[in-house]
C-alpha cells in the first residue's frame, strides 16, 4: 500500500449482477455443450442494473473505482465500450487472465490482495454470496449486490466453471 494521503481508497465493484444483468445470456451455458464465445458476445447487449450504476456514480465522488471482473481478458475492449456506453465512471479494469478457470473465489481475493498493496480497498461490492464470504474472510469489507436476482446457472459459471 502506498504512503501517499492524496491517494484515494477504492470502492471495487463487480460488473455482471452488479451493473451488468446478464440473465438474457444465460440461456447459452445452461446446458451442455456451454456456447462460452456466444455467451460473452452477448455482453454488449447487457441491460444497465440501475442500483448498481447509482452507487458506482455516488462512490466516484470519493473513491477510486476499480472493476474487478470474472470475464476473461479477452472481452476487454467490449467491457471497457460497455462501461463507457452507459457512462458509468471510469475505472480499472480488472480481468480474469486468458485460461484461468479457478472459481471466482479465489480470482478476487488473489486481485484485491494485490491491489490492497496499492490502495487501501474500502469497499468491494459482488453479487456472489460466496465470492463475499472469501473477500470478507480474507479482510475486505464487502457489500453483497442483491438487486438481481442469483441464478444457478450464473453460480455454476462463476464458481464451477471458473468463467465469469
Amino acid at each position: 500500500m502506498t504512503g501517499d494521503d492524496d491517494v484515494r481508497p477504492c470502492v471495487v465493484l463487480d460488473i455482471d449482477g452488479v451493473l451488468a444483468d446478464v440473465r438474457h445470456r444465460l440461456r447459452h451455458v445452461a446446458a451442455r455443450p456451454k456456447d462460452w464465445d456466444a455467451f460473452f458476445a452477448a455482453a454488449p447487449q447487457d441491460p444497465l442494473l440501475e442500483v448498481g450504476a447509482t452507487f458506482a456514480r455516488e462512490a466516484a465522488s470519493s473513491h477510486e473505482l476499480v472493476y474487478l471482473t470474472g470475464r476473461p481478458e479477452r472481452t476487454r475492449d467490449d467491457t471497457q465500450a460497455w462501461l463507457e456506453m452507459h457512462d458509468l465512471p471510469p475505472g480499472r479494469l480488472i480481468m480474469r487472465r486468458e485460461g484461468d478457470r479457478r472459481p471466482a473465489v479465489l480470482t478476487k481475493t488473489q486481485a484485491l490482495r494485490r491491489l490492497n498493496r496499492e490502495r487501501r480497498v474500502e469497499l468491494v461490492i459482488d453479487d456472489d454470496p460466496a465470492v463475499v464470504d472469501a473477500i470478507t474472510k480474507a479482510g475486505f469489507p464487502a457489500r453483497l449486490a442483491d438487486w438481481m436476482p442469483r441464478d444457478e446457472v450464473l453460480n455454476n459459471a462463476q464458481e464451477r466453471d471458473g468463467r465469469t
